[in-house]
């Protein structure tokens, strides 16, 4: 039976069940762009209304990898590993992790995408290093791999090009937050990528795709199973999403966030957190890969500058003009503060990610262009005590953008007068 994508539509619209083959054809045809967009977005949305079950998702997963290349990584230093996290506010975990593993003695080979929605993503992280290459070739990959074990690029018409699609129509169509298409998306980059060892982190709150235990718990779940079904050695931590990671969001002042991880400077409160959560998912990885005193070497490497050092080879190698440790952020153009004095009870994620998208930080829809200069720097978290005229929020952007950023997180910080607990890092560990 040859593959019809008008009776591919109608299975998805009327809740039927895809054969293995016809995933397997959709995604080929997906990738080599073969159907226009329009037929793609519409099964999305029938897909995000009657999703995929999960032994449709290991065929979608598969398809999607096997749609293009997949990396050999054969000859390089094991052990073979790449990360994931499912995104959030502030979430540049992936500039520090990825440096921080390989300077511990991991091979980090790792595809990366566009920012989704209010969180931001890892390529337009990258791009406001001026010169830094997110188009490597798979050659181009391995060599530098094997140079200084650490390569990155964004999606490619090389590596699993049917996510490369699904991925940006999916931004655009309202069908991101669908969890067999998130652990498609994941897993299919994962296969194409040739690591052995997986490390997932999966956030959960506000600022995520995931806005509750459950939800976060059941893509967990879900991308456990269908990675085991799909060959895969990975292990999944959930994560706090519910107010930002670390002090920055944006493009560029993120990157000199990570930085300043990695070069171990004097750091605040906020940056202190997003710092203990990348030592504690290099830990885990390392333990993963049966590595004794995992954290002592994570600190270690942190401590000698090995980390840092990783980190500028990988940039320079990658093309950059311009170390990350040079890039000036711009003063803030405005400052809001606080009300009334009491306790944070809550520093909402998703208004800090939704004042990044009004400022240009992100994008509304697919053909936008981001301007990576502008941000929010976020001064609380959950438990501080906060007085009256505090600062709470500082605004990187022109006038405009900071009074369109102003006016959403005027209720992005809840102060009540009781002491309230700070919230976990790690949520659960599957």
């Amino acid at each position: 039976m040859s593959f019809s994508i008008a009776h591919f539509l109608a299975e998805r619209r009327d809740g039927a069940v895809h054969r293995r083959e016809d995933l397997l054809d959709f995604a080929r045809l997906a990738g080599s762009k073969e159907l226009p967009d329009y037929q793609i977005s519409a099964w999305l949305m029938a897909a995000y209304l009657n999703p995929l079950s999960l032994e449709e998702t290991v065929g979608l997963t598969l398809g999607m990898a096997e749609s293009g290349e997949r990396l050999d990584l054969a000859g390089l230093p094991k052990p073979w590993v790449d990360k994931h996290s499912t995104g959030g506010v502030g979430d540049k975990t992936t500039l520090v992790l990825l440096p921080l593993l390989a300077a511990c003695g991991l091979t980090m080979v790792k595809m990366s995408g566009r920012g989704l929605g209010i969180t931001g993503g890892t390529i337009d992280k990258l791009a406001s290093i001026p010169g830094f290459r997110t188009d490597l070739s798979s050659q181009e990959m391995i060599e530098q791999a094997s140079r200084i074990g650490l390569a990155l690029t964004g999606q490619t018409p090389a590596l699993a090009p049917a996510d490369g699609v699904l991925y940006g129509l999916r931004d655009v169509t309202q069908t991101v937050a669908s969890i067999p298409l998130i652990v498609s998306s994941i897993l299919s980059k994962k296969i194409a990528g040739g690591a052995e060892v997986i490390g997932l982190d999966v956030k959960c709150g506000s600022g995520a795709f995931m806005p509750t235990a459950e939800a976060a718990e059941e893509l967990a779940t879900w991308l456990s199973k269908v990675g085991k079904a799909c060959g895969l050695s990975l292990h999944v931590t959930i994560t706090d999403m519910d107010q930002p990671l670390g002090q920055a969001a944006g493009n560029l002042i993120e990157v000199r966030e990570a930085f300043r991880v990695l070069s171990r400077q004097a750091l605040s409160p906020n940056e202190k957190r997003f710092e203990n959560l990348c030592i504690e998912l290099a830990t885990e990885t390392l333990e993963a890969v049966g590595q004794h005193d995992a954290k002592a070497v994570v600190e270690k490497a942190l401590d000698e500058g090995k980390a840092l050092e990783k980190a500028l080879e990988w940039t320079t190698g990658q093309g950059a003009t311009t170390s990350p440790l040079d890039l000036s952020v711009a003063e803030p153009r405005q400052t809001i503060t606080a009300n009334q004095s009491g306790y944070a009870q809550q520093v909402s994620a998703l208004r800090v990610g939704e004042a990044v998208l009004e400022m240009g930080g992100g994008r509304k829809k697919k053909t936008d262009v981001i301007d990576l200069t502008v941000g929010v720097e976020t001064l609380v978290q959950v438990g501080d005590k906060i007085d009256a005229g505090q600062a709470l929020f500082h605004l990187h952007g022109n006038a405009d953008q900071c009074a369109a950023a102003a006016a959403v997180l005027q209720d992005a910080v809840t102060v009540v007068q009781t002491p309230v607990e700070p919230r976990p890092l790690i949520l659960k560990r599957l």
